[in-house]
């Protein structure tokens, strides 16, 4: 298509104007009373003139050049978390404090991507660690309530490359753990064992409801025991039996207990969600001959009654669900340290405390998930 411009001119009566156009050669304004070599300086001048403008001056817009592509961003640095299902209060506030943790992290470290999964069941946990893995993770941090079916997963990830944070349940092969959190389980079980002791003046009968059968039960149990026979000889342990960790297990562990055995000193429940189910059996018994409970875990229920004053359930033993926040921000640190523990320490225990009614407002969170 062709483009009319106009050229200035000078003339004797002032200035003129003559379009011309643009595709095809130029030729002299009409009527110009110019002369020739005058006539041929101008289209010279012209002709350079578009050529360095390069037609801008008949209103064509200039074209940018194209922007350089921006450089990709760094890759973020990625934390998997495999937790357990919430079938129980406690494994319900590991998941809640994960979530925190990953609020947390995520939002005072632009370069960290936390990613949970949870588990049904040690199968999927298992799977789902695979899966974690195969996306690239950096750290893994891992609670569970059975180790052994999950242990090969964390190996196999360990082998990778992969920074292994285990929190609470120990993994079968050790190895594979870069670093181990854990709560006191071996003074969980003293501590359980002296306030029944002191409940019920050191002498009587008594039974015991374990948790899984597993590492930290043992560890629990074993604490326990020793403590009965070095410090309180005169106390008596009917039977103990597995519980699971389950509030209906508890109770229906409990109605066995009360139907077998016709008197009770007191119950050692090494789990608070166990606890309830088995206050609840008691009380439905309608019996009243058992002096104290105690149970383990610090769950908001059972502090509560402590605090109230009930006269069965006297005490329970801390064991902080928060230990999953803690697990991740050592995963991080772990990170941020070369895949190494900081200072090289490769165990962090978290202490367990009684729980009394004389010191239970201190451990009340009515707010908390457990």
């Amino acid at each position: 298509m062709y483009k009319t411009c106009k050229m200035r001119q000078p003339s004797e009566n002032g200035v003129k104007y003559y379009e011309f156009f643009m595709a095809g050669r130029w030729t002299a304004p009409p009527h110009s009373h110019t002369k020739g070599h005058s006539m041929k300086k101008i289209a010279i001048a012209l002709s350079a003139l578009l050529a360095v403008a390069g037609i801008t001056g008949c209103g064509q817009k200039n074209e940018s050049p194209e922007a350089e592509p921006k450089a990709p961003a760094p890759a973020k640095l990625k934390i998997g978390v495999s937790l357990p299902a919430a079938d129980h209060g406690w494994s319900g506030g590991i998941i809640s404090a994960a979530e925190l943790a990953k609020k947390e992290v995520e939002a005072a470290n632009a370069d960290v991507e936390v990613l949970l999964t949870i588990g049904k069941d040690a199968t999927e946990q298992h799977d789902k660690i695979d899966n974690l893995v195969a996306r690239g993770i950096d750290a893994l941090v891992v609670v569970c309530q059975e180790p052994g079916p999950i242990t090969p997963a964390c190996v196999r990830a360990h082998d990778k490359g992969v920074y292994v944070v285990i929190v609470s349940n120990p993994m079968s092969d050790p190895s594979c753990q870069d670093l181990f959190i854990n709560g006191d389980n071996t003074n969980l079980g003293e501590q359980a064992a002296r306030a029944i002791g002191k409940l019920i003046d050191g002498k009587g009968d008594i039974l015991v409801m374990e948790g899984i059968l597993c590492p930290i039960n043992t560890q629990r149990v074993e604490g326990f025991n020793r403590v009965l026979k070095e410090e309180f000889p005169e106390i008596k342990v009917l039977e103990s039996q597995p519980a699971w960790w389950d509030t209906e297990k508890g109770m229906n562990l409990m109605e066995t207990y009360l139907g077998k055995y016709k008197h009770v000193d007191a119950i050692w429940v090494g789990d608070d969600d166990v606890l309830v189910g088995a206050i609840k059996a008691y009380e439905n018994s309608g019996r009243n001959d058992i002096k104290a409970m105690v149970g383990g875990g610090g769950s908001k229920i059972v502090v509560k009654r402590i605090m109230d004053g009930d006269p069965v359930v006297r005490a329970t033993v801390t064991y902080p669900p928060m230990m999953a926040h803690r697990g991740i921000i050592e995963a991080l640190k772990g990170l941020r340290n070369g895949k190494k523990p900081v200072d090289g320490v490769k165990e962090i225990v978290i202490p367990s405390e009684i729980v009394t009614q004389e010191n239970a407002k201190n451990f009340y969170y009515p707010e908390s998930l457990y």
